[in-house]
């Protein structure tokens, strides 16, 4: 070990002062030493370099490896006895090593060779078996109050770290209010996840987005969100504010859009205000569009309140004009509170003609009857 360090510390001197007169080859991984537990399979990077010297094919083999233990090189995935290497050039390699179940606990030590053309580069690996880090996780949230109103998708920005040194996959699940739909999307992904593989040390982001039921009452609302794997848990909390919103609906009594006139007269017309929002609707306003000539009123012109699940009724005044023909006309409806956005409702009015002049008419058509009736009793002789 003392050989390596000193060898790989003259290394680092030589390019630190910019020469670059050392030819051969090197052999590293960023972690010689590592600590490892029975059973488990490790995947140790390692790095080779040619340095000035001619392409060569090299030899790669492990030796001091115990007997029971299973040892292979990987590259590019697969299982490689020799890597071919240009001059100045560097192959990137995995040594996978098998540590046997009921091993017990204590040093081990191997060394990696790779054997070129005149050359040869060493390694010395220490595994140590023994109690590795349990399993952690941590679960963070950069907002855990969001506030909006019913209509609102809350969205949470979450990293989720493996604070151990396995490769963990984490289950996620959140516990909500009823009617509330929670889901996980990875950072920069549209797909919906309840399970996340997350390596070793590893930290990801994590979009929870949280949708409440149409029809929720204004409040502060708690859901629990939880990370785990195994043993592992972690947890955070949040919080959607919900604040109030009118939402008004009109109708008749009888829930129909339409009802009668006579041209000429002002006739009443029932109409039924809900609130079938979350929140209480303040100074509802009302206004209306209607044919030309027409006149409409509001009784009463405005409404101060109107609870949230609450309803009121006003009486609309409609005089059509007095050369409406009878059929039917189109009224619209606007009811406007100050705290909220404004509900229109189309009302069907079918415009009915005075009786009198019903009666007129039939009266005239008699007279015209009786005319005729006579002109033909005295002049039908001749």
């Amino acid at each position: 070990m003392r050989r390596l360090a000193g060898f790989l510390l003259a290394l680092a001197v030589t390019f630190a002062q910019g020469q670059t007169t050392y030819k051969g080859l090197v052999l590293s991984t960023p972690y010689p030493a590592l600590t490892v537990k029975a059973g488990e399979v490790v995947n140790l990077p390692l790095t080779l370099r040619n340095y000035g010297l001619p392409p060569q094919l090299t030899r790669l083999r492990v030796e001091g490896a115990p007997a029971d233990w299973t040892v292979a090189f990987l590259g590019s995935g697969r299982v490689v006895e020799a890597a071919f290497l240009a001059p100045d050039a560097t192959q990137n390699l995995t040594l996978r090593v098998e540590v046997p179940k009921g091993v017990g606990e204590g040093r081990h030590t191997m060394t990696v060779l790779a054997e070129g053309t005149g050359a040869r580069a060493r390694l010395p690996l220490t595994l140590t078996v023994g109690k590795v880090l349990p399993p952690s996780l941590r679960l963070e949230v950069e907002l855990p109050v969001l506030k909006g109103t019913p209509k609102t998708t809350f969205r949470y920005r979450a990293t989720l770290k493996n604070e151990s040194d396995q490769d963990l996959l984490v289950g996620l699940e959140a516990d909500a209010p009823q009617g509330f739909e929670v889901v996980f999307k990875p950072q920069f992904s549209g797909q919906e996840v309840t399970t996340l593989p997350i390596k070793a040390g590893e930290t990801k982001n994590i979009d929870i987005e949280v949708s409440p039921p149409p029809r929720v009452q204004a409040g502060e609302y708690r859901i629990d969100v939880a990370a785990r794997s195994g043993a592992a848990k972690a947890g955070l909390e949040l919080t959607a504010v919900i604040t109030g919103r009118p939402e008004l609906s009109l109708t008749t009594p009888d829930g129909r859009l339409s009802g009668r006139a006579y041209a000429g007269r002002t006739s009443p017309l029932k109409i039924v205000v809900k609130n079938r929002g979350s929140a209480e609707a303040k100074q509802v306003e009302f206004s209306s569009y209607e044919p030309s000539g027409w006149e409409l009123s509001f009784e009463p012109k405005r409404i101060d309140s109107i609870p949230a699940g609450e309803q009121a009724e006003v009486t609309v005044k409609i005089k059509p004009s007095s050369k409406a023909i009878a059929g039917d006309y189109m009224v619209t409806l606007t009811a406007r509170p100050k705290n909220g956005t404004p509900e229109n409702a189309d009302f069907r009015i079918t415009v009915l003609t005075s009786t009198v002049w019903g009666v007129v008419g039939v009266g005239l058509i008699a007279v015209a009857l009786g005319v005729l009736a006579l002109a033909v009793a005295r002049f039908g002789r001749r």
